[in-house]
């Protein structure tokens, strides 16, 4: 069943007066895509889409997205204009004149408006007041609905398939770009959308103490430590995974480094629920990990929220008091990292129920040490 986009909107419009806003102005990107189901490329063709308490929404597009545009399912009116960049001003200027803009106060997006598109607006709607909508876009998507869960939960089964697939090229002598093209092929081939959440991350060896590492020419060897962290993308929802190997034999303190990180993630996802703080998620994971003497090593938040976009809230952190609420889904992600030598991390992903909180990834935590041939 397609979501009721125009309910979406009227819902996000009606919230506005409270936070001092007359309107909202959307770029391509998720919360687009959450308010009206169009998926349009942020280039260098502004897209706009414009929502007020007191008209139709409009949808401001170049002319080759017209069809796109007027497939809408919000009741928005679409205006166009042509290649000319110097068209833009004068055709959103008319566009707009019938919303009355000048003097008023519109949301934008803060992480994603480009100059762009704000002196765009300013040139064309002389005395438009433009404003961080964050305290209205954030909560908008963090409770899931049913259908984003499911889709979640497809996505991660997608990952999971492919990273199975993968697993059979892992050996010594081949490099950890190898391996990132062969996952992302078979995320392709398990059913992800071709926009994956962002690109996988394989590092090896102490290439792993890197939590954001970005796949080398570094060859797999014996005695590595070997993260995947993926995920996939299905009817726009993401997944996000990670899981720590070893190839044909690890040191026996990296060993009880990856129990302990099992535990720490047991232990965060154990303490999720519908009224739980997001800090005391992620205490429960870090308690774990600093009982073990390895506090300082875990240097990132236990977790971020999923959904459209890779990370939303909720943010699973030691200073976020926001409390847990049924449909809310997010990772878990303990690591402990040491310079210079290796890195573990286990991550999973959870949805929060009314009594309790459900993990959708199954895929095994525990130490697997893979074959080197």
């Amino acid at each position: 069943m397609a979501p009721d986009y125009a309910q979406r909107v009227s819902r996000l419009t009606q919230s506005l007066p409270a936070q001092g806003l007359d309107g909202l102005i959307l770029i391509p990107g998720p919360n687009l895509r959450y308010c009206t189901g169009l998926s349009f490329h942020l280039m260098g063709r502004p897209t706009l889409a414009i929502l007020t308490v007191d008209h139709a929404p409009l949808l401001f597009v170049p002319e080759l997205e017209r069809d796109k545009a007027e497939a809408n399912a919000i009741g928005a009116v679409v205006k166009t204009y042509g290649e000319d960049p110097a068209a833009r001003q004068p055709a959103l200027a008319a566009a707009a004149a019938p919303l009355g803009l000048a003097r008023r106060r519109m949301g934008v997006e803060p992480l994603r408006m480009r100059w762009l598109e704000e002196r765009l607006l300013e040139e064309a709607v002389p005395g438009i007041q433009l404003q961080s909508a964050e305290s209205v876009l954030e909560p908008m998507r963090t409770e899931k609905a049913p259908d984003e869960v499911a889709a979640i939960e497809r996505a991660v089964a997608v990952a999971q398939k492919a990273l199975e697939q993968t697993l059979p090229s892992v050996r010594s002598g081949v490099s950890e770009l190898e391996l990132a093209s062969e996952l992302t092929l078979q995320l392709l081939r398990a059913g992800s959308e071709t926009e994956l959440p962002f690109s996988p991350i394989v590092a090896s060896g102490p290439n792993t103490a890197l939590p954001h590492a970005v796949p080398t020419e570094r060859l797999l060897q014996a005695g590595d430590l070997l993260i995947f962290d993926w995920g996939a993308t299905v009817d726009g929802y993401i997944s996000d995974l990670t899981r720590t190997f070893a190839i044909d034999r690890l040191a026996a303190e990296w060993k009880r480094i990856h129990a302990i990180v099992v535990d720490a993630n047991a232990a965060g996802r154990a303490a999720a629920g519908p009224g739980v703080a997001c800090r005391t998620v992620d205490a429960a994971a870090r308690a774990v990990i600093e009982a073990s003497g390895y506090g300082p090593a875990f240097v990132h938040r236990t977790g971020h929220g999923i959904g459209l976009e890779a990370h939303e809230a909720p943010y699973i952190r030691g200073d976020n008091t926001a409390i847990l609420g049924p449909g809310m889904t997010f990772t878990v992600e303990p690591g402990i990292y040491l310079a210079g030598q290796g890195g573990v991390r286990v991550e999973d992903n959870i949805v929060i129920t009314a009594d309790g909180a459900s993990t959708l990834s199954t895929l095994p935590r525990a130490l697997q040490i893979l074959p080197a041939g």
